[in-house]
């Protein structure tokens, strides 16, 4: 590869020369196979006096392969790629009928069904519909997701429709192995198609809305769990899902079961979602989550880490401020970070005390004292932001001080963020000028202000 020459570039050369088809193409990313074919389409087709570009074209010229794949030799895997993607739609048309029995190239047989030839499109569905219904997982596995990327091309629904036609008549085992797919669009095809059919049981389901790394397989799972009816089966796994938007399923579906009780663990979840949910559900079962609340905050046992926040959430000034102060010195940081935002929440102003909290040792706590500082920075002594910038305090400390200084409308803030910018500590030297923009020279407040509280 020259130093000019982009790593396809050399991939579709080496293809040309007779290289694994594998070697050029990403397999399992859709997008790798849209990308080969469009670059020699694009850049490796006939230009100028006639004379093609790449080495295959080169050696043996268009109407000589034309000739080689119109009559019976059986063209390389390499050979065939590249004449599925050539730019002339003869070559595209005559090399569709070697690509049948060929499951190395089903990918580009796909992307042919979206071609802009209508006798290519017609002999592409042809070929792919002899070929998907007796393919193997691999090759499913391989070609769905191309597939289903064409549905954003004029012409590309043909394919996606017979892809429906073949998994509503293929094994449950077909169906399965999709839904593991690294594809995220081809996930969201077979769940479709796998609750179509009936074929996933409700804990299958619940397990999927627990662990799936889509938000929309999660939230389909869910709902196909959910619809079930058999609580015993998905709700457990729905609760202890990593998803917040499943959890909060899982704990609003306790009220139709009857088991509206169960929700009050929720009441501490880290989701803010999943605590309103709960809250909700026990609302409608005629329990008052604010009493709960407090007797977690301020009992003996050991606080919930989310229950000062949880409090707050709940609106009752009188009942929260005391107390969330109170906790604002709890042993537990969670505890402590947790509090102060809900004083962020009921929109505590007592600055002075809101400010001696970007003193806390836990990170998370000076996170939240800034957060619930930044509505009243303009009326926080500039002293005292710029002495919390100085060396010997923790990397959090010294970059939320700056931000509340740019927040304040100091004059001090270029200043300040020059000196931090050039400072010893590596770790704040970066914080600063990946979340400022700070090159060669400090960006002005208004430049810096769409990054500035974004971490």
């Amino acid at each position: 590869m020259t130093s000019e020459e982009k790593p396809l570039d050399a991939a579709i050369r080496g293809l040309a020369r007779g290289g694994a088809l594998a070697r050029a193409v990403e397999l399992w990313r859709p997008g790798s196979w849209l990308e080969l074919d469009e670059r020699i389409r694009s850049g490796y087709t006939w230009r100028g006096m006639g004379r093609p570009t790449h080495p295959w074209l080169a050696e043996r010229g268009r109407p000589t392969v034309l000739r080689a794949l119109l009559g019976s030799p059986t063209p390389s895997e390499a050979e065939l790629a590249l004449a599925l993607c050539d730019g002339d739609g003869r070559i595209r048309a005559a090399a569709l009928p070697h690509a049948a029995g060929r499951p190395a190239v089903l990918p580009l047989v796909a992307v042919r069904t979206a071609d802009w030839a209508a006798p290519v499109r017609d002999e592409a569905h042809a070929v792919l519909a002899g070929a998907l219904p007796g393919a193997d997982a691999g090759t499913l596995a391989v070609t769905a997701p191309v597939i289903l990327r064409l549905r954003a091309r004029l012409r590309g629904g043909t394919a996606t429709a017979l892809l429906g036609e073949v998994l509503r008549a293929a094994p449950p085992a077909t169906v399965a192995a999709l839904l593991l797919n690294r594809d995220r669009a081809t996930r969201r095809f077979a769940l479709d198609v796998g609750v179509e059919r009936g074929l996933l049981t409700p804990a299958e389901l619940a397990g999927l809305a627990a662990y799936d790394t889509d938000v929309v397989v999660r939230d389909k799972a869910a709902s196909a769990a959910l619809a079930a009816g058999v609580p015993d089966e998905t709700l457990p796994v729905l609760l202890a899902a990593r998803s917040g938007t499943v959890r909060s399923a899982g704990v609003t579906a306790l009220r139709k079961a009857g088991r509206a009780a169960e929700a009050e663990p929720s009441l501490y979840d880290r989701s803010a979602l999943v605590r309103a949910c709960a809250r909700w559900v026990l609302r409608q079962d005629g329990r008052d989550p604010l009493p709960l609340y407090r007797a977690a905050c301020t009992g003996p046992a050991t606080v919930p880490g989310r229950a000062p926040l949880g409090l707050a959430e709940c609106g009752d000034r009188n009942a929260g401020l005391p107390v969330l102060w109170e906790l604002t010195g709890h042993a537990h940081p969670l505890v402590r970070s947790s509090a102060v935002a809900g004083l962020r929440v009921l929109e505590a102003a007592d600055h002075d005390r809101l400010l001696a909290l970007l003193n806390d040792p836990a990170p998370g706590v000076v996170r939240e004292a800034a957060r619930a500082l930044l509505p009243w920075a303009d009326r926080l002594p500039e002293d005292e932001l710029v002495r919390r910038t100085g060396p010997g305090r923790p990397v959090t400390v010294r970059v939320r001080a700056l931000r509340l200084l740019r927040a304040h409308g100091s004059a001090a803030y270029e200043e300040t963020a020059r000196r931090l910018a050039r400072d010893p500590d590596p770790e704040l030297r970066t914080r600063i000028r990946r979340t400022l923009g700070i090159g060669e020279a400090v960006p002005r407040p208004a430049e810096a202000r769409s990054r500035l509280w974004r971490t």
